[in-house]
């Protein structure tokens, strides 16, 4: 309240005149507002009242003289009398040491019951590294699955995709690689899931030693479109953090597909034009800028695996070819492995690291060649085995790949409970292959 002077005398205070704009127009997801000078990117308050604490919007996009905002939560009381003021910029979250052993939403808020005291001073927004400031991948990632570690090594900064149908194990293979990998951090962004499987993955999946290394963002599927994007960039904002300080940090994101399909959501309303299977020409724009932000840099190294829902076993879908184009590897989880009990269900010729020659011994690729090809000579002829077509004597690689079947299967497969070691890893696949 403000005082002021008229005539030599001093008058009542006044309540100071609010500088805002107000809504317009509220249509699916999105708001229109008039009023208001913002910038894309801007958070916003729209409100009924003074007191009103309102709901957080993004501006996302202007249209002439009206503001489009994506509301950052359910719109419920929204109206035409609504006010909006600018919070004066984008939105800001702690450090990452200090979320530690935390589960936050898509804002950073804690969903844990315990308040985050840690200032808000690093800026949510992409921090993409010059191609020029990006080292070489040139170390190994010892991540304790043998199918992985003998196969399809991984390097340390490197983008792996995990493309999967639903129910092969996909949630496994991440707690797998939370719990075994040599890292400093852990980064857990859980986007568009099931409520149910948030307490289930930090107590089951993660475990006590490995969630307090651990940071989870969380934006289940009830959530706005809004938000589940905002986790996301979240989720890699304390990734980026913790590799600032010249940490190696494992970020898992699940899933990359209803990250895009937040995106598509917000897209469609905005008026963008449908383009491959209804997904919008932005969403196509804005995965690479996502997934361009892990990876190394001079001072640390973010190894990143992100889950890719399958639509068919083929990955013929938009987001499946996008991801597979924009990543350093993938890993395929077949859902006729995982039928059988081989767990984990990794389909090893489906699958490709796309560093492993640079991070591998000679001694080693040649092995894994060796193993490969085995595969894939059985494989080719797996039909005429099963028909009984197979005579011994005619094809001797067919024959090799025949006897080593259940030896490469006790190689791939392994317990979730059970880490493998590098080195023995190695010494399994010396062993299998030493008559070859």
């Amino acid at each position: 309240m403000i005082e002021f002077e008229f005539d030599g005398r001093r008058h009542a205070p006044i309540a100071p005149v609010r500088q805002g704009g107000k809504v317009v127009s509220v249509v699916g997801t999105l708001v229109r507002v008039v009023g208001v000078q913002l910038r894309v990117g801007d958070l916003c308050r729209m409100y009924s009242s003074p007191s009103d604490p309102g709901l957080l919007g993004e501006v996302v996009g202007l249209d002439g003289g009206q503001t489009i905002v994506m509301p950052l939560g359910p719109m419920t009381g929204l109206s035409s009398a609504s006010m909006v003021e600018s919070n004066g910029g984008g939105l800001l979250i702690p450090r990452a040491q200090s979320l530690l052993g935390r589960v936050v939403d898509g804002f950073c808020r804690a969903l844990d019951k315990r308040p985050i005291t840690a200032p808000c001073v690093r800026p949510v927004e992409e921090n993409i590294p010059s191609p020029m400031d990006r080292p070489v991948i040139d170390t190994h990632l010892e991540t304790g699955i043998g199918a992985i570690d003998a196969l399809l090594t991984c390097g340390t900064g490197q983008r792996v995709g995990i493309f999967a149908p639903a129910g092969v194990g996909k949630t496994s293979l991440l707690s797998m690689l939370a719990r075994f990998s040599h890292v400093d951090a852990v980064v857990v962004a859980l986007i568009g899931e099931r409520g149910r499987e948030v307490q289930e993955f930090i107590q089951h999946a993660l475990g006590q030693s490995t969630f307090a290394r651990s940071v989870v963002v969380v934006a289940t599927s009830d959530r706005p479109a809004a938000e589940r994007i905002k986790a996301a960039q979240t989720a890699s904002t304390i990734a980026e953090d913790f590799r600032a300080q010249g940490k190696h940090v494992l970020l898992l994101f699940d899933s990359l597909t209803r990250f895009a399909r937040a995106l598509r959501e917000i897209g469609l309303a905005a008026g963008e034009p449908p383009a491959r299977r209804g997904f919008p020409p932005s969403v196509f724009a804005t995965l690479p800028r996502l997934l361009e932000r892990s990876g190394r840099d001079a001072a640390g190294a973010i190894t990143a695996f992100y889950t890719v829902l399958a639509e068919d076993e083929d990955g013929s879908d938009p987001i499946c070819e996008e991801a597979r184009s924009l990543l350093d590897g993938h890993l395929v989880l077949s859902s006729e492995l995982a039928a059988g009990g081989h767990y984990p269900a990794l389909d090893i010729l489906a699958s490709k690291s796309r560093v492993m020659q640079n991070i591998c011994t000679r001694e080693h690729l040649s092995m894994a060649a060796t193993i490969r090809k085995w595969m894939a000579d059985y494989k080719k002829s797996e039909m005429l085995i099963k028909l009984g077509e197979y005579r011994p004597g005619v094809d001797q690689d067919l024959d090799r790949a025949v006897q080593k079947k259940d030896a490469i299967g006790h190689l791939l497969r392994q317990a979730s409970h059970e880490r493998r070691d590098w080195q023995a890893t190695a010494e399994a696949m010396r062993q299998l292959t030493l008559s070859a």
